[in-house]
């Protein structure tokens, strides 16, 4: 099963590179705690997960990243990965060999898909931690398509919105025979589709379920979410993990085991909370 960055939002494709890489090196347990700190890799630009704005880095990823080093009593920092489309290549730059440009990979990756196709393909890291279900939804303008429940030929001449390049783009330029192909506008990122719908710029729009309640959360009287399965849809959903060196299992166990307790005593569904997200816990494999 090949998944892309942008968690399944685009498949198997190009590359990736640091936007920001502070000092750090991927290490196993005994040297990150000797260190001081956790270098953590993210995502950039992966509203709800991790992006910034006027107060700084902020998301998901982030906060839960924050807490994996402070259960360890470290200092965290962060490398923020500018996406390409292979998860190989982001694999590669982000936790086993750094970047082209020099640049050192961190101690752990965030957000990768935890496949076992992709874990055999990638032998010089390490994928554990799963801490979420991921999957793919629907939202539509309350006021522009009243009817989110229909069936996706009903669509067809209705302006729809999906981030470009992605298995929500492939979807709906497929479905129904292709019917609603000339209907996809596109957009750089899943959260500037759903904020198109929101802005009345388009009239549904398919995403993952985690951007569309982060949108929600901000425009809930101006979106609704469409209750039911998404027909023909190809992907039934992954979990999402960690992701650390191959010399590293040690630490990779480390920030499962501490996942787990962040997860349990409900650390990690209040950080999803904050965001709007409905945490999912992953499916066993």
């Amino acid at each position: 099963m090949s998944i892309g960055r942008r968690q399944a939002l685009s498949l198997i494709g190009g590359g990736a590179a640091f936007a920001l890489a502070p000092r750090a090196g991927a290490a196993p347990l005994d040297t990150v705690i000797r260190n001081g700190f956790l270098s953590v890799a993210v995502y950039r630009d992966f509203e709800p997960w991790s992006w910034r704005d006027a107060e700084g880095l902020k998301g998901i990823d982030v906060e839960i990243g924050e807490l994996l080093a402070s259960a360890l009593a470290l200092r965290v920092s962060y490398l923020e990965l500018i996406p390409g489309d292979d998860v190989a290549a982001d694999l590669r730059n982000a936790v086993w060999r750094g970047s082209l440009t020099g640049l050192a990979p961190a101690d752990v990756m965030m957000h990768i898909p935890v496949d076992r196709q992709l874990a055999l393909a990638n032998d010089r890291a390490v994928i554990v931690g799963a801490y979420y279900r991921e999957s793919f939804a629907m939202a539509c303008n309350r006021e522009r398509s009243p009817d989110c429940e229909a069936m996706p030929p009903a669509f067809k001449g209705r302006p729809l919105a999906a981030e470009i390049d992605t298995i929500p783009d492939f979807y709906l330029s497929s479905v129904s025979g292709g019917v609603l192909r000339g209907d996809v506008h596109h957009y750089p990122t899943g959260t500037a589709a759903v904020a198109a719908v929101a802005g009345d710029k388009a009239d549904a729009v398919v995403a993952t379920r985690a951007q569309i309640e982060h949108g929600l959360l901000a425009a809930k009287d101006r979106l609704v979410q469409r209750k039911g399965p998404l027909p023909m849809m190809m992907s039934p959903g992954w979990n999402v993990g960690i992701a650390v060196k191959d010399n590293s299992r040690d630490l990779g166990d480390k920030l499962e085991s501490v996942l787990a307790q962040l997860v349990a005593n409900g650390k990690v569904p209040a950080i999803f909370e904050r965001y709007g997200v409905v945490y999912r816990p992953p499916v066993e494999a």
